[in-house]
């Protein structure tokens, strides 16, 4: 075994076993975030995003089971978290970070996960048609949140139109266009609670990441 490896393991050993409070968000709810620290998801998942000097929201990227995110982790001034789902989530202190290999070890493939996440939501941006974006956006959040039922892939997440045009820069009012020419096509279809189900052959024109 590698010496660091050993030394990880080790350390792992004699981590305190330490009960930490969990935090309950309701779906919709702002999360506080603060700089001594950064929150792990236990539960749910959590929206990721900015504000545009116009005051319009930019999606980031988003928090599931096991991931972390808080201010530490951005250099952005207006960064902010909202509960997706009903969520619960670990706090930890920026001094325990700095003391502890295992937890700094623990966050590392958590963070590779998020900047890969990030990377394909920058190139879904610079795509020039916004259906093409749109349609990256659901490939992804397919293959990253999906569930398989009888019709195809159900997304996950409950996401609104606006949250759709968010993540792709665009309004609310192309989104829904969009959508309703998806569905027209075959492409996707809503289930009773209002997520969307990519049928297994959708967008098979478009090249996926």
């Amino acid at each position: 075994m590698h010496q660091f490896s050993r030394a990880i393991l080790e350390k792992k050993q004699q981590e305190p076993k330490v009960k930490r409070r969990l935090h309950f968000y309701a779906r919709g709810e702002q999360i506080p975030l603060v700089a001594q620290g950064v929150w792990e998801v236990d539960e749910g998942r959590v929206q990721l995003s900015t504000l545009s000097p116009e005051g319009e929201e930019i999606w980031l990227g988003w928090a599931e089971s096991s991931a972390f995110f808080g201010n530490w982790f951005s250099v952005l001034s207006s960064y902010q978290a909202i509960a997706l789902t009903d969520v619960r989530l670990k706090w930890y202190s920026l001094a325990e970070i700095n003391n502890s290999p295992y937890i700094a070890q623990t966050i590392l493939p958590q963070l590779v996960r998020r900047m890969r996440q990030t990377e394909i939501l920058l190139a879904i941006s610079g795509q020039r048609r916004v259906e093409v974006r749109l349609q990256h956006l659901l490939l992804l959040l397919k293959r990253e949140v999906g569930e398989p039922v009888p019709e195809g892939i159900r997304i996950g997440m409950r996401l609104t139109h606006q949250d759709l045009a968010n993540a792709i820069g665009t309004t609310r009012v192309t989104v829904t266009r969009l959508l309703t020419k998806f569905k027209n096509e075959g492409a996707i279809t809503v289930d009773s609670v209002r997520h969307i189900i990519l049928k297994h052959d959708s967008f098979t024109n478009v090249a996926d990441w």
